[in-house]
């Protein structure tokens, strides 16, 4: 079974279109959830899509892991920056595990810089750093693109 099978879409684009969307769009996934008081939270990853899931890593001691260890339920948004503002939301169930090798945070770091030869990458890639790696498996995905009514926005 895809795992694409087990997703409700719904939106403007069919789900190869929201594929080829999240697959190519290298802007940060906007993920919220519950602190373990319930109040609400919300940050930015890097992340890449993947065999229907998304795939992203953050330093052991963020907050956010603390915060997905209580609740895994979150919610997400990844869309352009720039008009016209077209993108992918939903909801889905997160899960953590080690990237004791570091092997997802570099392939972000390839993804969104270009590669590893950078300050960034160094301090990130530091052996003295835990890495976790957080997999988002959507239950929903709702597709929006506002291109035509802001055609007269569009960039050159």
């Amino acid at each position: 079974m895809e795992p694409q099978d087990t997703v409700e879409f719904s939106g403007v684009w069919s789900p190869d279109e929201v594929e080829q969307f999240l697959t190519e769009t290298t802007v940060p996934i906007r993920v919220s959830c519950r602190t373990p008081g319930d109040d609400l939270w919300m940050l930015s990853l890097w992340y890449e899509y993947a065999d229907g899931e998304f795939r992203c890593a953050t330093g052991a001691d963020a907050d956010i892991v603390e915060f997905l260890r209580s609740t895994a339920d979150v919610a997400f948004e990844v869309s352009t920056n720039d008009p016209p503002y077209r993108g992918v939301r939903g909801r889905g169930t997160a899960s953590l595990g080690p990237d004791h090798d570091k092997a997802q945070l570099k392939r972000l770091l390839n993804r969104y810089l270009g590669g590893t030869d950078s300050s960034l990458a160094e301090s990130l890639l530091s052996p003295d750093r835990a890495e976790v790696r957080i997999r988002i498996t959507p239950e929903k995905l709702y597709s929006w693109d506002f291109s035509e009514r802001m055609r007269d926005f569009e960039s050159d």
